[in-house]
């Protein structure tokens, strides 16, 4: 039987009910109880190291997850990561950056509702995803979920409540778990060896822009940051004229070395800057770094991994271009 271990991060799957609402509490003997039946098809190994809600997990959490799996690597066949839902998306992303090319699957998996609970989906979930772990298809990052299994840079959090959280976004499912079958629609690659990075630059800001936003609020975010993603409207288009003054702003900094990626609010099918005067001549004008179908998740976490690596103008551009776990869709 293939080996696997399990990480503990906390989140609802490990929360009980007290006067302030739900926290995590469940340690990893507690979890694993819950589903007895995974020592019938794999040996099981656990480490609790945190357990937090994920509201406030930080990129420091993911360089403990990536050192975890790191120094455990050759001892077990796959890793299965107990995560809270609010932002495993993050985490799953950033681990695809951290640890890549991992022919042992890492898998991220949680609840809508506690594991104590008679109705939750925790049970389920956590046993589909060490079955997907003893797989031999499984490899690089992923999330399983309400039996989807989806590559750690697709993912996004789409319901708070519903027990199909997790979609994935503009790129397939790569695989279905049904009744304890893996349904494997796309064939993972084979890697020989993981490469594994300890670095990340946290200075990597979010703005999403809204009608009448002003120039201060983008002068100020490139202030505070080593990048900025903004998420313009449509297909990708940011407002042009004195009015709004982000040309100015954005050639102020990026002269100073800061960098910018251009991504759209719209949740499907991407940003194209080609299409519209709006994105045009942004594009033209500054060579901005372009999301098209990423994912929020994936731009912010691949520029924190990618600025933990270098500074140099061209090499961002390369590894920004340079596709990790399916994170870019030609």
């Amino acid at each position: 039987m293939k080996k696997i271990l399990l990480i503990a991060t906390g989140g609802t799957i490990a929360s009980t009910s007290g006067e302030h609402g739900l926290a995590p509490a469940l340690g990893t003997e507690s979890l694993l109880s819950y589903v007895p039946e995974i020592r019938n098809f794999c040996d099981v190994d656990a480490l609790q190291i945190f357990n937090i809600d994920s509201t406030n997990v930080t990129p420091e959490h993911w360089l403990d997850i990536a050192k975890t799996i790191r120094e455990n690597y050759e001892r077990y066949d796959g890793f299965v990561v107990c995560h809270g839902t609010d932002t495993m998306a993050y985490s799953a992303a950033a681990i695809s950056y951290l640890v890549q090319h991992s022919p042992k699957p890492i898998v991220f998996t949680g609840s809508q509702k506690p594991i104590d609970r008679e109705d939750t989906d925790g049970r389920i979930n956590l046993r589909d995803s060490f079955l997907y772990a003893t797989s031999d298809f499984a490899s690089d990052t992923v999330i399983v979920f309400q039996g989807k299994v989806i590559a750690g840079t697709r993912a996004k959090k789409i319901r708070t409540k519903s027990f199909n959280a997790f979609d994935s976004v503009d790129f397939p499912i790569l695989a279905n778990i049904r009744d304890g079958r893996i349904i494997q629609y796309i064939q993972t690659p084979k890697f020989k060896n993981a490469e594994f990075y300890d670095k990340l630059d946290t200075r990597v800001g979010l703005l999403s822009l809204t009608p009448g936003m002003k120039g201060e609020i983008l002068d100020a975010y490139f202030r505070l940051n080593d990048a900025v993603v903004l998420s313009g409207y449509g297909a990708g288009g940011v407002p042009e004229g004195d009015y709004y003054g982000f040309y100015e702003v954005i050639e102020r900094w990026k002269g100073k070395g800061k960098t910018l990626a251009v991504t759209t609010q719209v949740q499907h099918e991407g940003s194209d800057l080609s299409v519209y005067k709006v994105g045009q001549g942004l594009k033209e004008r500054f060579d901005v770094l372009e999301g098209f179908a990423m994912t929020y998740e994936g731009i912010i976490t691949k520029l924190m991994w990618i600025l933990g690596q270098t500074k140099d103008d061209n090499e961002i551009k390369k590894m920004f271009y340079t596709v990790v776990n399916y994170d870019l869709i030609g």
